[in-house]
C-alpha cells in the first residue's frame, strides 16, 4: 500500500510539472506572429458600433503577414475597463500602444502607465488629452470633416430663413469639438447672412455673430445638442426639438448630424413629421446601413473617411518604431500638454452621385451589398 501511494503521489507530482509547464509555453501567444509575447497591443472603444468592429477586422488583415504579433481588446465605453485593457496589454510585454479613447482626458491615466513601461502609445482617431505620455496621433482631418458637411448644407440650401438644426458627438470625445468647430466656421457666415436660421440651440443662437468660438463656447453649444454619438438619443433629442418649434422651423430643414449611426435616426424622426416637407443631412463613416440610406434618399451625405488607409498608417507607424525608425508625420495636434505628431489622412464626400465611384468601384464595398445601386 505504501509503495502504491508513493507511486500515486510521484505521478500527481510530474502531472503538475506537466501543466505548469504547458501553462508557461501558451503565456503571452496571442493574435499573429512569432507567439513570443504580443508586440503590438490595440484598444478599441465599443464593440456596439459598426465602425469600430470594421476597424478591428482590417487590423486583424494588415498583421496577417507580418512578424509581429498583436492583440485587439474592446473597451465597451468604460473608461475603467479601457485602463484595465492596457494594463493587460502591458502584461502581455506589448512594445506599442495603439488605442481610440473612450474619453480623451480619461484615458491618460491608461497612456501614462504605458509610457511608465517604455511603450510607444499612438492615440487612433480620437486624440487623448492633458498628457505628455502620448507619442503619436493618427487621425482624419477632424476639422475638415465637420467643415465638408458644413459646406454640403450650405450648398444645398436654398432662399433665407432655412431652419438648421444642429446635433453633436460627445462632449467627452475631443473629435466631436473639432467636428463641430468645423462645421462652425463655415456654417456662421450663412448664420449671419440670414441664410440659415437655427432652430434648436439658444446658445449656438448667442454666438451667431461670432465665427471662431473658443473651447468654453463650443462646450456651451455641444453640451445642448450632444448626441454621445448614440442612436437611441439621438432620435429622442430630434423628437423633442420637432415638438418644441413650430411650424415656421419646420418645412424644407437642414441638419448638421455629426456621423452616420446619428443620422439614420435623426433622419427617422424628420422623415416622420409632416410637416417636414424636404431635409438635407450630414453624416460620417460611410457606414453600410447609411449608403443604403443615400441610396434610398434618406440619408443626403457621408464623409467617407477609409479606414483601410487609416490602419495602414497606424500599423505602418507601429513597425516603424518595432523596426527602430522615426514614423512619418504630417503635422501635430496640441492636446492640453504639448503638441502631438501626426499623421493626417484626406476625406472624401460621398452622396448619391458618386457612392457607386467611390465605394463599389474601389472595392470598399460589394454591389451585392445593396439594393438599388446602378
Amino acid at each position: 500500500m505504501k509503495k502504491n501511494l508513493k507511486g500515486f503521489m510521484l505521478l500527481m507530482v510530474l502531472a503538475m510539472f506537466a501543466l505548469v509547464a504547458a501553462a508557461c509555453g501558451n503565456e503571452g501567444e496571442a493574435g499573429s506572429g512569432s507567439g513570443s509575447g504580443v508586440d503590438v497591443g490595440i484598444v478599441l472603444p465599443t464593440k456596439d458600433e459598426p465602425r469600430w468592429v470594421q476597424d478591428e477586422q482590417r487590423f486583424k488583415d494588415a498583421l496577417a503577414d507580418s512578424d509581429y504579433s498583436t492583440e485587439i481588446l474592446f473597451s465597451q465605453g468604460s473608461s475603467a475597463k479601457e485602463k484595465e485593457n492596457v494594463e493587460a496589454l502591458l502584461n502581455k510585454g506589448i512594445k506599442v500602444l495603439i488605442i481610440t479613447p473612450h474619453d480623451g482626458a480619461a484615458a491618460a491615466a491608461a497612456v501614462e502607465a504605458a509610457k511608465a513601461d517604455d511603450v510607444t502609445v499612438i492615440a487612433y482617431d480620437r486624440l487623448i488629452t492633458d498628457t505628455d505620455a502620448v507619442d503619436y496621433y493618427v487621425t482624419f482631418d477632424s476639422l475638415a470633416v465637420g467643415a465638408a458637411q458644413a459646406q454640403y448644407l450650405v450648398d444645398n440650401a436654398e432662399g433665407t430663413d432655412v431652419p438648421l438644426y444642429l446635433y453633436a458627438g460627445a462632449s467627452s470625445d475631443n473629435n466631436a469639438f473639432l467636428f463641430f468647430q468645423g462645421a462652425w466656421e463655415v456654417l456662421q457666415p450663412k448664420i449671419a447672412d440670414g441664410t440659415f436660421k437655427i432652430a434648436n440651440s439658444s446658445e449656438a443662437e448667442a454666438l451667431s455673430d461670432t465665427k471662431e468660438l473658443d473651447r468654453d463656447q463650443l462646450s456651451k453649444i455641444i453640451g445642448q445638442v450632444t448626441t454621445n454619438w448614440d442612436p437611441n438619443e439621438s432620435k429622442n433629442k430630434a423628437q423633442t426639438h420637432l415638438t418644441s418649434v413650430g411650424e415656421d422651423l419646420k418645412g424644407e430643414v437642414a441638419i448638421l448630424a455629426p456621423n452616420d449611426g446619428t443620422a439614420r435616426s435623426i433622419a427617422d424622426v424628420f422623415a416622420s413629421d409632416s410637416a417636414v416637407t424636404n431635409y438635407t443631412i450630414t453624416g460620417q463613416d460611410a457606414e453600410k446601413a447609411s449608403i443604403q440610406y443615400i441610396i434610398d434618399e434618406k440619408q443626403s451625405m457621408t464623409v467617407f473617411k477609409d479606414v483601410r488607409t487609416l490602419v495602414e498608417d497606424a500599423m505602418g507607424m507601429a513597425v516603424d518604431v518595432l523596426d527602430g525608425n522615426d514614423p512619418e508625420t504630417t503635422g501635430s495636434y496640441d492636446n492640453g500638454a504639448g503638441e502631438v505628431k501626426a499623421k493626417q489622412t484626406d476625406v472624401i464626400v460621398v452622396d448619391e452621385e458618386n457612392v457607386k465611384a467611390e465605394l463599389i468601384d474601389s472595392g470598399y464595398y460589394e454591389a451585392s451589398e445593396f439594393t438599388g445601386i446602378e
